[in-house]
């Protein structure tokens, strides 16, 4: 009885085993069944979207518009400005940081500001006065954008950093704070490290706070270095040109990826 019951299970057992090998190899078979095989490697392998030709084209016709309306080479404010030899201008393709940067008596004075703010700032409306072709006094409404910028000055031979923050607007520099570090190269560096010590170190009291004839001198310290006038009129221009020109290598950029 037990010999019995043992063939048996073991034949059903065999039964089962060939029904599920049968199913198990149907089942491979049709995965390998090259119409299927086809359409999974097609998925896999595929190029491209099918939005890619529509953003490529539509890319195509935004840089064709830009580099209609934009001259080549740089504009002719800019050969003017540094034709002056005042000032050095550090603009690295890619970054959204510029930098001035020149030399006064034993001093080394660093301007930087950054095209960002064209996009983070709203613009705001001020008056310019004139006259009118008759003579009377007219005003005409002018967009502005505010820029901040970081001014360090330092001394040959001498420690320390006076570091100070603006805002470039309306043609004017509008101090907000001026700090001085006993460390030339923690008022001075760019690195996280640096920018980490500063948080630590007192600012100074914000800069309307002071006496106005110590605001007045600062002023005039500043317009003494260059930092006057007509470089709050010509920063704001530049940024634009800078911010012009990186959306134009922007759009090249993402276009030539779209379509590879």
């Amino acid at each position: 009885m037990t010999q019995r019951s043992f063939v048996s299970t073991s034949t059903s057992a065999i039964a089962r085993s060939a029904v599920f090998g049968a199913a198990r190899a149907a089942s491979v078979r049709a995965w390998a069944t090259p119409g299927v095989r086809q359409f999974s490697m097609s998925s896999a392998l595929r190029k491209e979207g099918t939005t890619d030709v529509s953003l490529a084209q539509k890319l195509s016709e935004e840089l064709a518009y830009e580099r209609e309306a934009t001259q080549s080479g740089p504009p002719q404010f800019i050969q003017e400005f540094k034709s002056q030899g005042v000032w050095n201008i550090q603009d690295n393709v890619g970054a959204d940081e510029v930098i001035f940067e020149r030399t006064f008596g034993s001093e080394n004075v660093r301007l930087m500001f950054s095209i960002a703010d064209l996009d983070s700032n709203p613009e705001t409306e001020y008056e310019v006065e004139g006259e009118s072709e008759s003579g009377e006094p007219a005003s005409d409404s002018v967009t502005s954008t505010p820029i901040r910028v970081a001014i360090s000055i330092t001394k040959r031979d001498v420690p320390g950093c006076l570091s100070i923050d603006a805002v470039c607007q309306d043609g004017a520099f509008l101090v907000e704070n001026a700090s001085f570090y006993p460390d030339a190269e923690i008022g001075t560096s760019l690195t996280a490290e640096a920018d980490w010590k500063r948080r630590g170190l007192y600012l100074g009291p914000t800069f309307e706070n002071l006496d106005p004839a110590v605001q007045d001198e600062f002023e005039r310290y500043l317009d003494e270095r260059g930092i006057s006038e007509s470089l709050a009129l010509f920063i704001p221009d530049y940024a634009e040109y800078k911010e012009q020109t990186e959306y134009i290598r922007w759009l090249e950029s993402v276009k030539k990826f779209v379509e590879a």
